[in-house]
């Protein structure tokens, strides 16, 4: 079971997609109830709707293959909450989103268990995370990581009332330059999706971890409302009108992001 896919490209850009997965190792489903293996809290078909933005920007994508479920590649490996005092997901969630848990009684993954996904499910990710970013910045100079995300846009536990469609984050503008971070501001005001910048979602680990802006990487998050491109319940249905829509608008948020990157890093 091979947790992570690189689809290698030859531009500047990086696209992570580390919640697109739904695989579940053996061992991992047997210990999760019937809840836990229809892993709710996907950020379905991602993959899909920046599969035209990978191809004409001659991105890399990296895609995490296994269910957040089984270890959530977008938290601190240590453990330590990315939003101290909020409700939020841990490294090896035990529960959904809405606070229900995943585990059957008594099966929920000690310190060992955790410990043994880290190894050979989280750090395959990173390692062709750190790779894919370091051979874009050796190729072009810099490198821009945008890391694709998609929630529910209604989820009591963890925000009030409805969510933007665009979350744009940034860290609080410390993981890019601010020509990135306005950029990216500039295209989503002028489009009609609702959008924040580093809200309530300013970006996890991903962005936090790799963005370093005095070492020429850029790491902009976007956490986008499933609502804007598919239906909210299960089948999950990829909703093909609607999601041409908002695509075009990441197209245009994306290729500012670029060509913002691609000024700053020119200069003398």
């Amino acid at each position: 079971m091979n947790p992570v896919t690189v689809i290698p490209g030859d531009g500047p850009l990086v696209l992570g997609q580390p919640h697109v997965g739904t695989m579940i190792p053996p061992e991992v489903s047997v210990a999760l109830n019937d809840l836990g293996r229809s892993v709710p809290d996907t950020d379905w078909w991602l993959d899909r709707l920046y599969a035209g933005i990978a191809a004409r920007t001659g991105a890399t994508v990296i895609r995490q293959n296994l269910s957040r479920f089984v270890i959530d590649v977008n938290r601190d490996p240590s453990g330590v909450s990315l939003y101290p005092g909020q409700n939020t997901t841990t490294l090896c969630p035990t529960a959904t989103f809405d606070a229900e848990p995943i585990y059957r009684d008594g099966q929920v993954p000690d310190d060992a268990e955790i410990g043994r996904r880290r190894r050979l499910y989280f750090a395959p990710f990173h390692a062709a995370m750190a790779a894919a970013i370091e051979t874009a910045r050796i190729r072009h100079g810099y490198c821009v990581l945008y890391d694709c995300h998609s929630i529910r846009s209604v989820v009591p536990n963890l925000f009030p009332g409805t969510l933007p469609v665009l979350n744009i984050g940034t860290n609080g503008g410390l993981s890019c330059a601010p020509a990135l971070r306005d950029a990216a501001i500039r295209v989503a005001g002028a489009s009609d999706l609702t959008f924040v910048a580093d809200g309530r979602f300013k970006g996890g680990w991903i962005t936090r971890h790799y963005g370093a802006p005095d070492r020429h990487v850029h790491a902009v998050q976007m956490e986008l409302a499933q609502s804007a491109y598919m239906a909210e319940a299960p089948p999950w249905t990829y909703e093909e009108t609607v999601a041409a829509k908002t695509e075009a608008v990441l197209d245009r948020i994306v290729a500012a992001i670029l060509a913002a990157a691609a000024t700053l890093e020119a200069r003398p």
